[in-house]
């Protein structure tokens, strides 16, 4: 399920993208969309969004580590643009990777589309004169949603991706923002537990049957996740024997 805005030239307001992501949508290239289920190598998983209540946010000694170990870069933060040491970073992070990703910055944020309709900022990080990583977020008038984030796989070590999702949470509570939105998690999948790194006593899951947010635990995804494919299971039922 989608929605998209109907200007070329339109941006979304603050209070739009705060009601869209309360309601579970995110943003996909120029879209907002929302989904319950992911098909992964020929089996359906349930998809949990996620978002993180920013008043309760408290980060541990692997978050302050991970802080300090970073504190030797500089983090720039400017407007969106598009640019060619964006995509040439953008590159070289996407040689690195094991997962499915669209090919360019340009192809995961704008797709084709000549205007970004989104309210989108970028958290840059260098080394020295150098660019290593970028966060790419789009900001609403009480929430902040984290987008995407690359970085020069030569400073894999700094976990430059958990990082940058650090960096926003800081950002967005500077900014007074209510809450922080990172994506989904996927049950019975770990590849998007990354996540919940931040501070998983402070982050939520949707109920989208319900449409009401609870405090995240497995067992609650679990829940929601059998619940999901419950309904699933009947409608594919009924589809097959509309008797």
């Amino acid at each position: 399920m989608s929605a998209t805005p109907t200007s070329s030239s339109v941006i979304i307001p603050g209070n739009v993208l705060d009601f869209y992501l309360s309601q579970g949508y995110y943003r996909m290239h120029q879209n907002l969309f929302t989904c319950r289920f992911l098909p992964i190598n020929d089996e359906i998983y349930t998809v949990h969004w996620l978002r993180l209540n920013l008043a309760s946010v408290t980060f541990g000694p692997t978050q302050r580590r991970l802080l300090r170990l970073n504190e030797q870069f500089t983090v720039r933060r400017r407007s969106f643009q598009l640019t060619e040491q964006y995509e040439a970073l953008y590159s070289r992070y996407y040689q690195s990777i094991d997962f499915d990703a669209p090919e360019t910055v340009e192809a995961f944020l704008l797709a084709g589309a000549p205007h970004n309709a989104f309210p989108t900022e970028a958290l840059e990080v260098y080394d020295g004169q150098q660019l290593i990583a970028v966060g790419i977020f789009d900001s609403g008038t009480h929430t902040l949603a984290g987008i995407m984030n690359f970085y020069d796989p030569a400073y894999r070590k700094h976990s430059l991706g958990k990082y940058l999702m650090l960096l926003k949470i800081n950002y967005a509570r500077q900014q007074e923002k209510t809450y922080y939105y990172p994506g989904y998690v996927v049950h019975a999948y770990p590849k998007f537990d990354y996540k919940l790194f931040a501070c998983p006593a402070a982050t939520e899951v949707f109920d989208c049957i319900a449409g009401r947010w609870l405090p995240f635990s497995w067992d609650v995804v679990a829940a929601q996740s059998a619940e999901l494919m419950r309904d699933w299971l009947a409608l594919e039922m009924d589809a097959e024997d509309p008797e």
